[in-house]
């Protein structure tokens, strides 16, 4: 006799606290009995009969092929749902895929997109050349100028889209006041959440309707997989699945378990991460051939009250502005020996990147100065080694930026 069956297990675990969410909710275990999730690598799924075949094809439940459904990657969905506090997700191929995904669901032509300026390099490229080409109008507005987002509404504005903490620039935006800006236009507010997860903000606690996120960063963990998501409302969800049903950019199976496995780990890795990224941002506003340090965490970061507010940590990635330009920014990165040179993030190893001429080096030289990528600006995200060992990289960093040795 089994001690608790699945139906059980989820009503003990709708009353348990995130972490143990995080770890649990959402498994449905086979007849093997299986500890861990059950990879269902397939792309199909056999009937019963003709009638059932029609009957699910119809909706009537069940799986039918996994480019719409799949036991795997459901887990991964009511898994990360939980923990944003939505009523239901859907998984994609890569968090550009969810974005694309808001977007083409929610919004028709003749729309109006208002967006934060400073977001991600391809998230500007897939609004200005592609779904614009579809009748919607996109506008850009300063994401801490609250004035600037009520001014720039007009009668068809559908969507207010916005990145907090932003990429690569760590600006904080206040959810709730945008959120209320939002509402009271009838437009819904989109925020990607994957700088912070939903273990440091809960965007949709703040107000906002629909929360996206690149998976392939914090939700990993290690850089392994590709992969993204969208919570919301299950009225949102289900326009998004009738997208997602017939266009395609759906999670591999074995990525939803890679996923899976990386929410297990979430809690801790973010703490570990948030920990040394506020000590090396601390370490380097303090020495020479530095311009200026982004990071939310630092008392004189613009918003960092509103993040302590706001957030229950301040994650893993920071920004700054080496003196000297790109010349000196690349040497400073060719001369770290532990920090990969590499656009993604979100990784237990430290990542390094030039964001001017990789992650918005598709941006004109004009949308790269509206959003504040200026040549000497370096992103680095914080990975799981000793930041002792970081800080003396950053350091040679420093002393290859300038003639001058870094203290």
């Amino acid at each position: 006799m089994q001690r608790m069956n699945d139906e059980e297990r989820q009503r003990v675990l709708a009353g348990a606290r995130p972490d143990t969410r995080a770890v649990r909710s959402g498994q449905v275990r086979t007849a093997e009995g299986e500890h861990s999730e059950a990879l269902f690598l397939t792309s199909s799924y056999v009937f019963g009969s003709a009638a059932d075949a029609a009957a699910r094809f119809a909706g009537g439940g069940g799986n039918v092929y996994s480019r719409y459904t799949n036991p795997t990657v459901r887990v991964f969905e009511e898994r990360i749902a939980t923990l944003e506090g939505a009523a239901q997700a859907v998984a994609t191929a890569s968090g550009m895929a969810a974005i694309l995904a808001a977007c083409m669901s929610l919004l028709e032509s003749g729309s109006h997109l208002l967006c934060s300026r400073d977001v991600f390099g391809s998230t500007t490229m897939l609004l200005n050349r592609f779904i614009a080409k579809f009748g919607v109008d996109v506008d850009y507005v300063d994401a801490t100028d609250y004035a600037a987002w009520e001014a720039a509404l007009r009668p068809r504005t559908r969507m207010l889209f916005l990145e907090t903490p932003s990429n690569p620039l760590c600006e904080v935006v206040d959810i709730e006041r945008v959120a209320a800006i939002a509402k009271a236009h009838g437009a819904l507010l989109v925020v990607d959440n994957c700088f912070l997860t939903p273990v440091l903000q809960q965007p949709l606690a703040l107000g906002a309707d629909v929360v996206v996120h690149s998976a392939t960063k914090y939700i990993d963990g290690q850089g392994r997989c590709l992969g993204g998501a969208l919570c919301g409302s299950r009225e949102l969800m289900e326009q998004v699945v009738a997208f997602q049903r017939s266009a395609g950019p759906c999670m591999s199976p074995f990525n939803a378990w890679v996923f899976l496995k990386g929410l297990e780990t979430l809690r801790i890795r973010m703490e570990a991460h948030s920990r040394s990224a506020l000590e090396l941002a601390h370490w380097l506003q303090r020495q020479p051939g530095i311009v200026s340090v982004n990071y939310p965490g630092l008392p004189t970061h613009p918003q960092h009250a509103l993040a302590c507010r706001q957030q229950r940590g301040f994650g893993g990635v920071l920004s700054f502005t080496v003196e000297g330009g790109r010349d000196a920014a690349w040497r400073f990165m060719d001369a770290t020996r532990l920090m990969s040179i590499t656009a993604n993030l979100g990784d237990a190893k430290t990542t390094i990147v030039h964001p001017a001429t990789t992650t918005h080096g598709r941006l004109t030289e004009q949308e790269r100065s509206r959003q504040g990528i200026v040549p000497g600006l370096v992103r680095v995200a914080v990975g799981l080694e000793d930041p002792a060992d970081l800080r003396e990289d950053l350091a040679r960093g420093l002393y290859a930026a300038s003639d001058r040795s870094a203290t």
